[in-house]
């Protein structure tokens, strides 16, 4: 009992970094694409606050997508995993 109680422990801190460093990462890149199509569409640079907002409303519309969504199967995959290997152990 105290192996698993280690192991929920652990997969849980472990899941949380990668769920963090994946949801870091993701964001980043969005912003970064963003930041692109806007220097793309206006060569001169802009307006700064017309960049700004064009960010932030592309941010908050990767905020609702579901790719952003599907990064919580971090915590799923790993602890169906986990599930289906102790029934298999256990019953088999």
């Amino acid at each position: 009992m105290i192996g698993f109680a280690r192991l929920a422990v652990f997969g849980l801190i472990g899941m949380t970094i990668a769920f963090w460093l994946l949801r870091l990462y993701f964001s980043s890149t969005q912003r970064e694409e963003l930041e692109k199509q806007w220097d793309a569409d206006h060569p001169g640079g802009g307006d700064s606050t017309a960049r700004d907002a064009y960010i932030d409303g592309g941010m908050a519309e990767y905020r609702k997508s579901l790719g952003r969504k599907l990064i919580w199967l971090v915590y799923v995959i790993p602890t169906l995993a986990v599930i289906v290997l102790l029934y298999l152990t256990n019953e088999y």
